[in-house]
C-alpha cells in the first residue's frame, strides 16, 4: 500500500509540475532560438520566418540570398500623425502599409478579430505622401510597415518592423470580445503603443 501511494504522489507532481513549452528553432537551419529573437521575411510568400543569431547575421547584407529573405529591422521612428493623417484616409482605427516588393506596390491592411484585413490604398495617395515625407521614400521593403492609430482618439503613425504588425494582429485575435472588442483588447492596443515610444530611435 505504501508503495502504491508513493507512485501516486510521483504521478500527481507531474500532472501539477507545469509542462515546457516545445523548444523554438529557427526556420531557416533548424537551430534553437531564443525566446527573444530576430526574423525574415520570405518575400515571395510574404512569410516571416525565425531566424537564429547565425541566419541573422547571414540575411543582414543587401543581396543576401538574391533578395528572397530580408532580415526584418529594429528600428521603431514616430512621424507626424497631424502631416499624414490629415492626408491618408483610413477606413479604421489600426492600419499598416507596406512596400510590397512581389506587388510592386504598397498593401493596405488593418488589423482585425479575422487577422489582417487587405483594403485598396490609392497610387496617388501614397506618391503625394512620399513627395512630402522622405521618411516613407525611406521605408524597407516588405520588412517595415508605416502603421497607423487612430483608435479611440489617438493619432499615431510609426515606422515599425513588420513583425510588430503582426504582434499587433495577434493581439487584436487574441483579446477581441463581442462586436466593439470590449474593454480589455484597446487597453493592451495602448499598452503596445506605449511600448513602442519606449523601444523607439
Amino acid at each position: 500500500m505504501s508503495g502504491g501511494a508513493g507512485a501516486l504522489d510521483r504521478v500527481i507532481k507531474r500532472s501539477v509540475r507545469p509542462r515546457q513549452a516545445p523548444e523554438e528553432r529557427c526556420d531557416l537551419c533548424g537551430a534553437p532560438v531564443a525566446e527573444t529573437h530576430r526574423h525574415v521575411v520570405e518575400t515571395e510568400r510574404q512569410e516571416l520566418l525565425c531566424a537564429c543569431t547565425a541566419c541573422s547575421l547571414l540575411f543582414d547584407q543587401d543581396g543576401a540570398g538574391r533578395g528572397r529573405y530580408r532580415l526584418v529591422p529594429d528600428r521603431r521612428v514616430r512621424l507626424d500623425g497631424q502631416e499624414l493623417l490629415g492626408r491618408l484616409d483610413v477606413p479604421v482605427g489600426l492600419a499598416y502599409f507596406v512596400k510590397s516588393t512581389a506587388e510592386g506596390r504598397v498593401v493596405a491592411r488593418y488589423p482585425s478579430p479575422m487577422g489582417a484585413t487587405r483594403w485598396e490604398l490609392d497610387v496617388a495617395t501614397w506618391a503625394a505622401l512620399e513627395a512630402r515625407l522622405p521618411e516613407l521614400r525611406e521605408l524597407r521593403p516588405d520588412v517595415e510597415a508605416l502603421l497607423v492609430n487612430t483608435a479611440r482618439g489617438a493619432a499615431e503613425c510609426w515606422i515599425v518592423p513588420i513583425d510588430d504588425c503582426y504582434r499587433l494582429v495577434a493581439l487584436l485575435r487574441r483579446e477581441w470580445r463581442g462586436l466593439s472588442g470590449g474593454s480589455r483588447v484597446w487597453e493592451e492596443v495602448r499598452a503596445f503603443f506605449a511600448g513602442l515610444n519606449q523601444s523607439r530611435r
